[in-house]
């Protein structure tokens, strides 16, 4: 009857909500939007607006590409050559794809030069690497995290810890996994990952990209300096959040009693639900729920709303 009960609980969620303003010194935004790593979607949504800004369409198109390898060997990634020619030149991201993250061997390069991988309790013993047990495996620890900072390794490849991880990822237990990587990098370009890869089955993709117009969406009233809002006047931060899902999964919407002009554009990010990682190295699971998404709500004088949320499975978001 105990696991029935559990079972019937609504998962747990976290939502983290501030204000603050571009302009102010203090303000987090740039460090929150850097350090949440591996993203899947964002979503802007403009109301009365029926044409994009050439300035939002240019940058919208120039979205980088990303590459999809097959079976691509993990000490590919701790190699001298992969560190000196994508790690240092730029931010480089890694993660497995269609890997489970509560069940599944997972692995991610964070553009900070970390390496992390969440293994199983079999697979984890095998490599004969130092690493944590998770901290969501309950009584019986059933999966581990290690963290490899390639950077640091770097310095000192003759090192016998760099001996030990290489001769386990490539002799002791080797592992495979089906990986999506992108690199953004600044200056002239010395390589791309297309040739790096050669050697295996690697795809260029492109970011899709899809504009909808919603006609006669009634937009919630917001006052930016009250994340609270005001009953019958003003729509609170997470009512808003609410408000945002059901119009990006093109739910019916009979919110608002008539339409109301919006002084406000809103611009989501959504995260990977199986990445080891949420915000910078923080462990993160999947269990009832794996999202964790970040949503600004930005307001003509450049003050904002800074919305930040996760599933049961995760720390407070930063």
């Amino acid at each position: 009857m105990a696991t029935l009960r559990r079972l019937r609980e609504v998962p747990r969620h976290l939502l983290v909500c501030e204000k603050s303003n571009f302009g102010h010194d203090k303000s987090r935004h740039r460090h929150l939007v850097e350090t949440h790593y591996h993203n899947y979607r964002v979503s802007f949504l403009i109301p009365e607006c029926g044409i994009l800004s050439e300035e939002l369409k240019n940058l919208v198109m120039e979205t980088g590409p990303y590459y999809f390898v097959k079976n691509l060997p993990l000490h590919e990634l701790i190699t001298q050559e992969f560190i000196n020619t994508f790690v240092k030149k730029g931010s480089c991201y890694a993660l497995t794809y269609n890997t489970n993250i509560d069940e599944d061997n997972t692995v991610a390069l964070l553009p900070n030069g970390k390496l992390i991988l969440s293994l199983d309790k079999d697979t984890y013993e095998e490599t004969g690497l130092q690493g944590r047990p998770s901290q969501y495996s309950g009584r019986r620890i059933m999966k581990f995290i290690i963290s490899i900072d390639l950077v640091a390794l770097s310095f000192n490849l003759d090192s016998k810890k760099y001996e030990r991880i290489s001769w386990s990822l490539k002799e002791k237990k080797p592992l495979k996994f089906d990986f999506l990587l992108a690199w953004h990098h600044t200056g002239a370009e010395d390589s791309t990952m297309v040739s790096y890869f050669s050697n295996y089955q690697i795809q260029e993709h492109q970011p899709k990209i899809a504009l909808s117009t919603v006609a006669d969406l009634q937009c919630p009233v917001l006052q930016s300096s009250s994340l609270r809002g005001d009953p019958e006047v003003a729509c609170s931060a997470p009512e808003l959040l609410d408000w945002l899902g059901a119009v990006f999964s093109h739910a019916e919407l009979h919110y608002f009693d008539e339409p109301k002009l919006a002084p406000w554009v809103t611009l989501s990010v959504q995260g990977f639900a199986d990445s080891p990682v949420s915000w910078r190295e923080n462990e993160h699971g999947f269990r009832k729920g794996g999202e964790h998404l970040y949503n600004f709500v930005i307001f003509n004088n450049q003050d904002y709303w800074l919305q930040m949320a996760v599933g049961a499975n995760d720390g407070c978001p930063p």
